[in-house]
């Protein structure tokens, strides 16, 4: 891979990793603005909610904008909104107003990674696009382990920075983007946008039974670990007592895995066929969520044990997401933007059912978020066994 494609991969793992970084960067502030803000823990932990609604909502909608009006401009909405909608957060006086913020976040900050996941198939083919959307991902998955560390530094100045921060990103990212990324959506290629003609276009994939299959397995079987993502600052702070400083403990190891399932896939292309790929994977995630409900059936907390799990959980997710992401997109060529509005939309859509149903009602020990975790798995394994493209 030449130079300039190695600066497209990492301005588009920019623009993908804004949405982790917009999720993890405050959650070792939540004690804090529960305080500052003077409310309840509830109504800190549903600004997550109110941040991936309209950040599943929207996804519908970045793509077929890129199909219609470019990607690049598409890009400039979408962050400029994000922008906005930091610096809200980054000011608010009340649990209101961050909400506020954390809805204007979630309408922009999914462009970029729409936008990214469409640009790999419109810049790259065969097994190099797998390797690049491994690339892709293995910089994106350093995010979650960067961002709370980043999170707790800034806590030291004060909450209202980490917002300020995550506005200094998305504006790098912005330029970055308009600077060193193509127009890969000309004129002639482009679709209309019309209320009509989105729902059509809609219809024709989510009633694509393979399609549906693929993205329900990509988005349970990241559910099976953001499920610890959303509830970290109980999980963190309450079960394995450490304190808001110390989230790296959890965040470090678990990224890791998720880098080096990237790593397996990226080496997989092209040496092991999709199929090979996704029983691998599929075998290792479920020895491992197995393992971590046994675990914390039968044992006293342990922090190596009951964070090792989930980074053990984390290859495999990480070897399979890229196959799956690809074969997902290939359904549809022609409108691949709005495929990945599509594939984005039903993996958010699950994270917010996480966030506002599940995490609370498992949050209650370790053992609760083994069983979210398996949960999740039985559910990808339903669905992928029945989907054609991968045998």
């Amino acid at each position: 891979m030449n130079s300039s494609h190695m600066v497209r991969v990492f301005v588009l793992a920019s623009l993908a990793a804004l949405a982790p970084f917009a999720i993890d960067t405050y959650l070792p502030a939540f004690h804090v603005m529960t305080n500052d803000l003077e409310t309840n823990p509830h109504a800190i932990q549903q600004s997550l909610t109110f941040y991936l609604f309209p950040y599943a909502l929207m996804t519908l909608f970045h793509g077929a904008i890129s199909d219609a009006i470019g990607r690049i401009d598409t890009i400039k909405i979408g962050l400029g909104i994000f922008i906005v909608g930091s610096l809200t957060a980054a000011f608010a006086t009340n649990v209101e107003i961050l909400w506020l913020g954390r809805i204007l976040q979630g309408i922009g900050g999914g462009a970029g990674n729409v936008v990214a996941r469409a640009m790999v198939r419109d810049l790259f083919q065969g097994p190099e696009a797998q390797r690049v959307m491994a690339t892709i991902q293995m910089l994106f998955g350093i995010a979650p382990a960067v961002a709370p560390m980043i999170g707790g530094l800034l806590l030291g100045i004060h909450w209202h920075s980490i917002f300020i921060f995550l506005a200094i990103y998305a504006t790098i990212s912005l330029i970055a983007a308009i600077k060193y990324l193509p127009e890969t959506m000309p004129q002639s290629k482009r679709v209309s946008f019309s209320f009509s003609a989105v729902t059509h276009r809609y219809k024709t994939i989510f009633s694509d039974k393979e399609f549906l299959l693929l993205v329900i397995a990509l988005g349970a079987n990241f559910s099976g670990f953001f499920l610890y993502v959303l509830s970290s600052p109980i999980f963190i702070v309450d079960h394995l007592g450490l304190n808001s400083t110390q989230f790296g403990y959890l965040f470090i190891p678990t990224v890791s895995g998720m880098i080096f399932g990237s790593y397996l896939s990226k080496k997989a292309a092209g040496n092991l066929s999709h199929k090979k790929t996704i029983q691998i994977a599929y075998i290792w995630m479920g020895l491992i969520a197995t393992l971590n409900l046994l675990f914390c059936s039968f044992f006293e907390m342990n922090l190596i044990a009951n964070i090792g799990f989930v980074a053990l959980y984390n290859i495999g997710m990480s070897l399979a997401m890229p196959v799956l992401s690809i074969a997902a997109l290939d359904r549809f060529e022609k409108i691949r933007g709005t495929a990945a509005s599509g594939q984005a939309f039903i993996q958010m859509l699950l994270s917010t059912v996480s966030a506002g149903l599940v995490v609370p009602f498992l949050w209650f020990s370790p053992l609760g978020l083994s069983l979210g975790m398996l949960g999740y798995f039985i559910l990808s394994i339903l669905v992928i066994s029945q989907a054609k493209s991968l045998r």
